[in-house]
């Protein structure tokens, strides 16, 4: 957030969408796993669930698309090919996530619910590119006073 440009509507419009469905995701999770909700309860929440993850991981991948765009220079050159591949695989997590819905809720793999298991998969993707990638240095430039 601190490269992008926060002055444009849609920026601002869609890091407040974000916080949005960012705020509501420990909710909506908790109604799909709750032992006392019905089966009905817990499929229809893990489907509002799976559309705001989506709808997350999508807006990030608009902002990794943003400052990926070499004629804003937000970034160093070298860094734009990162977000470019941040971009590439927050799409395909999204599109991943929304193929979820495809899996009805009441299926289980080994006690546990295969959508769930589903969603499990961009954590996973963070952590994994979080361990084996060296940290973002994003170069701060001075602007005249």
């Amino acid at each position: 957030m601190s490269v992008l440009p926060l002055e444009t509507r849609l920026v601002t419009f869609l890091n407040v969408v974000l916080l949005i469905l960012v705020a509501i995701i420990p909710y909506l999770f908790d109604q799909a796993v709750s032992r006392y909700n019905t089966l009905d309860i817990q499929s229809y929440a893990s489907t509002l669930f799976t559309f705001d993850y989506a709808g997350s991981l999508f807006i990030m991948a608009g902002f990794a698309h943003l400052i990926a765009q070499e004629e804003k220079q937000l970034v160093d050159s070298d860094q734009v090919i990162r977000f470019r591949r941040i971009r590439k695989r927050l799409t395909i997590l999204t599109i991943l996530v929304l193929l979820s819905l495809a899996v009805p809720w009441d299926w289980l793999f080994l006690g546990v619910h295969v959508r769930l298991l589903i969603w499990c998969v961009p954590i996973i993707s963070f952590w994994v590119n979080r361990m084996t990638t060296i940290p973002i240095r994003i170069a701060v430039t001075s602007k005249p006073a």
